[in-house]
């Protein structure tokens, strides 16, 4: 009987310290990964992404480095290509343009690479070595076109400023895209009495309101594509005295946008989750290095191409809970 049972308890103990080697594995699994951020410019929301994507990096155990392209393609192919060079086990990309996604592939060799920020198209997509980590800008339109339709519940029409993002950025054409659709189908007349590209910065988004101003027209409500340029849309106001009577939309749910929503001068933001999409890319870059999948991870689509983190409406009633 004390043979049998020491022969047990030897078997359970190999088996117990199996399963030990094998959780302590799982969790050490980006251990020694070294992970290469490839930035296309730096701003606020991208340095609270790299922020988030650097501390999910070590908290796993990965090395990361990140290196800012200055929005020039040329420089972000000569930092992936050195990243390789360099003995980089896999490259998370904010695209300086989506569309150069064939050759950022190619500058990165075998290496798999987590897309964020800018979003190739599908086809450049490929589950186990090319993913997307990101929000799907068509919802963040969608929202804002659900906001102005409650806001302006009572007008049969409604005139629109479109301040967009650069052009052929992904998040340009697909909030922009969510915008147009949603409100054209709300059966109302909508026309957009000015629409322009203010590059997502604030001092560009206020020249150009101003220079919409001139016209003397009628706008109901200026749409921007992110909140440094709606910003700028409430300087111009703010200067042309029309506040008051005019929605400001933007999206991020920066600090500053935040302070605008709670001091009454902007109405709605829509909240992309910089912390989130940080986390989301590095759990995407150590599945990929590791030859796993992705589909474990929150917000994986079924197609393993991309991981989704959720936009969240921003407004007056809730905006304490974003600042």
């Amino acid at each position: 009987m004390k043979k049998w049972l020491g022969a047990m308890l030897a078997v359970l103990v190999v088996i117990a310290g199996f399963f030990a080697g094998c959780q302590k594995k799982e969790a050490s699994s980006a251990n020694g990964m070294k992970i290469f951020f490839s930035l296309n410019k730096m701003d606020t929301f991208r340095q609270t992404l790299v922020d988030a994507a650097e501390a999910a990096a070590k908290e796993q155990g990965a090395q990361f480095a990140v290196k800012d392209a200055q929005g020039m393609i040329e420089t972000q192919v000569k930092d992936i290509k050195q990243a390789v060079s360099d003995g980089y086990n896999v490259i998370i990309c904010s695209a300086v343009s989506a569309e150069t996604a064939v050759e950022l592939k190619a500058s990165a060799g075998d290496l798999p690479i987590v897309f964020v920020n800018s979003r190739p198209q599908d086809i450049h997509l490929k589950a186990g070595k090319y993913v997307y980590a990101g929000s799907d800008d068509a919802a963040a339109g969608q929202f804002q076109a659900e906001y102005i339709l409650s806001a302006l519940a009572s007008k049969p029409e409604i005139n629109v400023i479109l301040i967009k993002g650069p052009s052929g950025h992904s998040a340009t054409t697909g909030r922009t895209k969510g915008l147009k659709q949603a409100l054209a189908a709300s059966g109302k007349t909508v026309r957009y009495v000015f629409e322009d590209h203010g590059d997502w910065d604030t001092a560009q988004a206020e020249k150009l309101v101003e220079i919409f101003r001139r016209t003397k027209a009628d706008v109901d409500c200026i749409v921007c594509n992110n909140d440094a340029m709606a910003m700028g849309a409430i300087q111009a106001c703010k200067k042309a005295g029309i506040l008051d009577e005019t929605l400001i939309l933007g999206v991020d749910a920066t600090v500053d946008g935040c302070q605008a929503i709670k001091d009454g001068e902007m109405d709605c933001t829509i909240y992309q989750s910089a912390k989130g999409q940080g986390q989301a890319a590095v759990d995407a870059a150590v599945q990929l290095v590791s030859g796993g999948s992705i589909k474990d991870i929150e917000g994986a689509s079924e197609d393993e191409k991309y991981v989704w983190v959720p936009f969240e409406k921003v407004d007056s009633g809730n905006v304490s809970q974003y600042q």
